[in-house]
């Protein structure tokens, strides 16, 4: 796996300013939970959305793919949450969930090699 420097810098600095939204909108005691939740959620995605390549072009392609519509789902979600006022343990299920899914299906894809 090779990571893109300036397409990271890119994707990690839309993270910081999508989470920098949620900080903006958000009023309750879980904003850090939802600011800090939301960009480590992003950011991974978007990272293998946009700046990573793999060996194989089928892979490369699969996990973009699949790390886009993850970011999208993260994206809706987060963004569900923020119009919201949430229990913690409510957030961390439902998105800890979907990360967890999002890593088993890159996982899985990436060791398929094909």
């Amino acid at each position: 796996m090779k990571i893109n420097f300036l397409k990271s810098i890119i994707a990690i600095a839309t993270s910081a300013l999508i989470a920098y939204s949620f900080y903006s909108f958000h009023s309750s005691e879980n904003i850090n939970l939802l600011v800090f939740g939301s960009f480590l959620f992003l950011t991974i995605t978007l990272i293998l959305s946009i700046g990573a390549k793999f060996e194989q072009h089928r892979t490369t392609v699969n996990i973009n793919i699949i790390s886009g519509i993850f970011s999208f789902i993260a994206l809706a979600s987060n963004v569900s949450f923020s119009f919201f006022s949430f229990l913690a343990p409510v957030y961390l299920l439902i998105n800890g969930l979907l990360f967890l899914v999002f890593l088993l299906i890159i996982y899985s894809i990436y060791q398929a090699k094909q």
